[in-house]
């Protein structure tokens, strides 16, 4: 990774880190795989009433990368991704650009399925109205495990559980 991309990296890693949010909900669902779960987390990001996030997308990009790179941290091969996986990768900013897309109704998503032979299967949809959602499959219930990293804390539980 050269420098640049490094330091765009740190940035937006600096962003998430700044970006309060907090869980509405969790939900397990079937798989596409038997013997393996679907897990889904809602969220809303946390914000002051003059604060123009999340239609300022800064705190969202941060937001979505921070979850990426632990998403590829965490990921391991499956079957034939075997081949092409190494432990010492990272994910870089080339990555993340390859993974987001905006959607004609404002929708910002991440998606990443099999990345250098790493199993991510995490997709994630910012709305413009707010919510968040963390959609992960046959990665158990890691993308918890991700938010409480990103808030230097204990594993989160959605409101009033």
């Amino acid at each position: 990774m050269n420098e640049n991309d490094r330091q765009a990296g740190l940035r937006l890693r600096e962003q998430a880190a700044a970006t309060e949010f907090e869980i509405v909900r969790s939900e397990v669902f079937e798989g596409i795989d038997g013997g393996e779960f679907g897990f889904r987390l809602e969220l809303r990001f946390v914000r002051d009433d003059d604060d123009a996030f999340p239609s300022d997308d800064s705190g969202a990009l941060g937001f979505l990368f921070a979850i990426g790179v632990l998403s590829f941290a965490d990921a391991r091969p499956r079957g034939a991704s075997e081949m092409h996986y190494q432990e010492q990768d990272e994910f870089g900013v080339g990555d993340f650009l390859n993974c987001l897309s905006h959607s004609v109704g404002g929708h910002l998503r991440f998606d990443a399925d099999y990345l250098r032979g790493r199993r991510m299967k995490t997709r994630i949809v910012v709305s413009p109205d707010g919510p968040v959602v963390i959609d992960t499959q046959g990665r158990g219930k890691s993308a918890e495990h991700w938010l409480a990293r990103l808030q230097g804390g204990k594993r989160l539980r959605p409101i009033g559980e």
